[in-house]
């Protein structure tokens, strides 16, 4: 990380919340055994970090191996007590806004494809990049001042569409086929057999 960006006078910074490798991805229990769930977690969060640059990445977690993965890749560590991912992504926008930063772009670990998130933080109001299926939110770009309610899980791209409306935020809704390819149930995993990663 350069100097800038480490002491908050770069304007926007990647926030990817990252659950324990060990236990991520427990609906995939049936297809891939625990080595290969680990593997793949890990895998999958190295493209989100990679595809932030030249952004600052911090991922936000609550696992010291995820810690220490992270310091390893050139991120941030946002370290967060409370449990859910509202809440996780709530704090580490905050944490962001209180070093300087004045965006942040929230995109999940476990996006495969993902290659560039830079220009999802190039306007000025709210950007959601809904999932393929067009009903969660992969990625997000939010001004950190905004006070963004965040609503993750089923529905959430509209629910975040209603929160920049709440909040009278210009929105921006991009369809993005890399980075709306998540994988979260064995179908998803259809990414790697056509071996489009």
């Amino acid at each position: 990380m350069d100097e800038a960006a480490s002491t908050g006078r770069a304007a926007t910074a990647v926030v990817i919340p990252v659950k324990s490798f060990e236990v991520a991805k427990g609906r995939l229990a049936d297809t891939l055994d625990a080595e290969a769930r680990t593997t793949l977690a890990r895998r999958m969060a190295g493209a989100v970090v990679a595809a932030a640059a030249p952004l600052s990445a911090w991922v936000v977690c609550e696992d010291h191996d995820v810690a220490a993965w992270a310091l390893s890749r050139g991120a941030g560590v946002i370290w967060r007590e409370a449990p859910g991912l509202n809440a996780a992504v709530t704090a580490a926008v905050e944490f962001l806004a209180a070093d300087g930063y004045r965006r942040a772009i929230i995109a999940h670990g476990d996006l495969p494809l993902a290659s560039e998130l830079e220009w999802v933080g190039d306007f000025g109001g709210v950007t959601i990049v809904p999932d393929r299926r067009g009903d969660g939110t992969n990625v997000l770009s939010v001004p950190t001042a905004a006070g963004f309610v965040f609503a993750y899980g089923p529905g959430s791209a509209a629910k975040h569409r209603a929160e920049a409306e709440r909040l009278g935020l210009p929105i921006r809704v991009a369809e993005d086929e890399r980075l709306g390819w998540d994988v979260d149930t064995p179908d998803d995993l259809a990414v790697f057999d056509e071996g489009r990663s």
